[in-house]
């Protein structure tokens, strides 16, 4: 009855389009009037579990991403890419893969990607002979690619979930995010072999070294944040700050695109999202915390090691499974608390790295940022190129496909997560 009521509570209001903060706390505090638990903890838990200073990170990390796209970085960024690999065939799709991935170690946040650059990359892309559907469907999928190549905000709330170290995590999705960027070019020339596609002219010397110099202040952010982390300058957190601090400087005194009033607005817009963000963290949390004192944490990890009698194997499909269908209804941040208490206990009783498993959890998360029916990156990507959600998601499965193969490549071959966090300590 507790489960049915922790969970079931939950989806039903998830079902009546309720917040999906508010769902999780309300389910949570109704569990513990049933179980007849202390409710005067509530205010304890919410305030702890968001006291925590890798929390930190989320807020200079929002920050950080909201500024360098209100400086025009993201343009930029594609004008660069433009001129290495525009003029080849499926140069576009290229484009757009590589800047998502170069956006994505700046924002963290894979929304915040498909908007920056969703914006222009599109409209160049159908410029070009794309279809709309699948430059949106690419472009989202492309985008999804931000929570997994660091800084990600998703790696942050695991690793503070768990203990494992943030650079080590941030580490691990180095090499699977980029496996998937390609397998996702792969998929964008299958599905678009039967289209007319206009070559772009190649770009001279000149213009791709004018280009480099314009982008060069932003191409360096991803390099101060991560070569900082990992030359032991400084913490993930302190590494948020300093790219809010770095990208201020850029906007304001180097590109100069920004002023007092376009500040004003992307502090409101970074105080808002981190309002967001960290409302479901603290009652995500509290979930979290009924899931252990209850016993229903301990109970499913118990089912879990049943069910895969010891093999590593089996329970890597199974979490995938779950996590993929737990991917099309709830965001990643929410997932992290409601599973990892129940698989985290399971994967290190049968041997499996915990960074490891943080990698392909977040992985699973960025695939369910493109999955119907609560895909946040597909719904961005209708607003702005204007296609019907019934469109995109047809023109999405060959992506889906791809970023599917992706993981479990990640998931089979633990040495594309594993090798740069080994190497870098």
């Amino acid at each position: 009855m507790t489960g049915f009521i922790l969970f079931g509570v939950f989806f039903i209001l998830l079902l009546l389009n309720i917040p999906i903060g508010l769902s999780l706390g309300i389910s949570s505090i109704l569990t513990l009037i049933y179980e007849k638990l202390p409710v005067s903890m509530v205010p304890n838990n919410l305030y702890s579990s968001t006291s925590k200073f890798v929390l930190l990170a989320i807020p200079f990390f929002i920050l950080g991403g909201n500024i360098m796209e209100k400086s025009g970085i993201s343009k930029r960024l594609i004008d660069f890419c433009r001129t290495l690999v525009g003029h080849k065939k499926s140069g576009m799709a290229m484009v757009c893969v590589i800047v998502a991935c170069f956006f994505a170690a700046i924002s963290g946040s894979g929304p915040a990607t498909v908007a920056a650059l969703g914006m222009i990359i599109i409209p160049a892309m159908t410029k070009v002979g794309y279809e709309k559907a699948s430059s949106t469907a690419l472009m989202s999928t492309a985008g999804a690619i931000g929570i997994i190549i660091p800084p990600s905000i998703t790696f942050v709330i695991y690793g503070s979930i768990t203990g494992d170290s943030v650079g080590s995590l941030f580490a691990s999705g180095i090499v699977p995010g980029i496996l998937m960027g390609v397998l996702l070019i792969f998929a964008m020339m299958w599905s678009s072999r039967k289209q007319e596609l206009m070559l772009l002219p190649k770009a001279t010397t000149k213009e791709k070294w004018d280009a480099f110099k314009d982008a060069f202040w932003g191409l360096l952010m991803p390099v101060i944040i991560l070569g900082g982390i990992y030359g032991g300058i400084f913490t993930p957190t302190e590494a948020a700050a300093v790219s809010a601090v770095y990208g201020l400087i850029v906007g304001f005194f180097i590109y100069r695109t920004l002023n007092l009033e376009k500040l004003k607005e992307l502090l409101a817009d970074s105080v808002s999202q981190t309002a967001v963000v960290m409302f479901i963290v603290a009652t995500a949390s509290l979930f979290a915390w009924v899931l252990t004192v209850t016993g229903l944490a301990a109970s499913a990890s118990n089912m879990l090691i049943s069910v895969c009698k010891g093999n590593q194997y089996i329970f890597l499909l199974i979490i995938n499974v779950i996590l993929l269908i737990a991917g099309c209804f709830i965001d990643a941040n929410s997932a992290s608390y409601i599973l990892v208490p129940i698989l985290y206990p399971v994967a290190t009783a049968l041997g499996i790295d915990g960074v490891h498993l943080g990698c392909i959890m977040v992985m699973n998360m960025a695939i369910g940022l493109v999955t119907p029916p609560v895909g946040v990156n597909l719904y961005v990507g209708c607003g702005i190129a204007n296609v019907s959600l019934k469109e995109i998601s047809r023109a999405v499965l060959p992506f889906v496909g791809a970023s599917i193969a992706a993981l479990l490549l990640t998931t089979y071959v633990p040495i594309l997560s594993m090798f740069l966090p080994r190497l870098l300590g």
